[in-house]
């Protein structure tokens, strides 16, 4: 069986406060053999959530979220495509039993990014403007939808009904077209089958607060520190990140995995 090399790293920006949360499955602390079998080879589950609402309310959701989303998929067996949606569902599910316990929280929400790894390769579901990037001879490709105002915008400029320039400065280009709030999912990307992975590559789980850097940038880091693991990729790319100092600086978490040669 595959094994993968992991790591998580964030930083609050320019903010007073952390609305991102992420988590592995199994937990760092387990090894491969204690994951109890599950009939689909899952090795690693990573999720990732980029909370909205205020400080209470964002911090509250994204971790009820990924919580929720770990613990449901790792209680279920069967097809991963479906044990993803099921643990989206119940995910989304828990915000909505939080705001009716508690309405002052109305209006709370939260993107998420989950990938899980396997022999076969990785699957992902997703809601949300949260990158799933993947790393390959040298190159980065998004593999996940965009579900900001962004896509629309540039679509916009590409067909001339604005410039480039419109498209990139305007303020709803990070409003987001679904999230998830505990009501109807709008827009969902899931995989539709499993996408093999080569020795070399990494997949890359952000907040949307590490489009600070050019797709280049991401290049050129992550292939800088490819040989030296997950952990040096994760930490670079934050540096990175707080090096630009820029005055609005969102979070930012990134989750690096890489597959290892040696199976375990």
């Amino acid at each position: 069986m595959r094994a993968f090399d992991h790591a998580a790293r964030a930083t609050k920006g320019a903010r007073e406060y952390q609305e991102d949360s992420s988590a592995f499955w199994p937990p760092s602390d387990r090894a491969p053999s204690d994951v109890p079998p599950t009939g689909t080879n899952t090795r690693l589950v990573a999720v990732l959530a980029d909370g909205m609402g205020g400080h209470t309310a964002g911090a509250l959701a994204s971790r009820m979220v990924c919580d929720s989303f770990v613990s449901t998929y790792a209680g279920l067996n069967g097809n991963r495509g479906e044990r993803l949606l099921k643990a989206l569902s119940c995910a989304n599910d828990s915000l909505a039993a939080q705001v009716e316990a508690n309405p002052v929280l109305a209006g709370m929400g939260t993107t998420l990014v989950a990938a899980v790894f396997g022999d076969e390769g990785v699957e992902w579901v997703s809601v949300g403007d949260s990158p799933l990037l993947l790393f390959r001879r040298g190159e980065i490709a998004l593999l996940n939808e965009d579900h900001s105002l962004a896509p629309e915008l540039d679509r916009m400029a590409e067909l001339g009904r604005i410039t480039v320039e419109q498209a990139k400065a305007d303020p709803r280009r990070h409003m987001l077209r679904s999230a998830v709030t505990g009501e109807d999912l709008d827009l969902v990307d899931v995989s539709r089958r499993p996408l093999a992975l080569e020795p070399g590559d990494y997949v890359i789980l952000a907040s949307d607060g590490l489009q600070t850097l050019e797709h280049s940038e991401i290049e050129r880091i992550v292939a800088a520190y490819a040989e030296d693991g997950a952990e040096a990729v994760a930490n670079a790319l934050i540096r990175a990140v707080e090096a630009m100092r820029d005055p609005h600086q969102d979070n930012t978490t990134v989750l690096a995995v890489r597959p290892l040669s040696v199976p375990v």
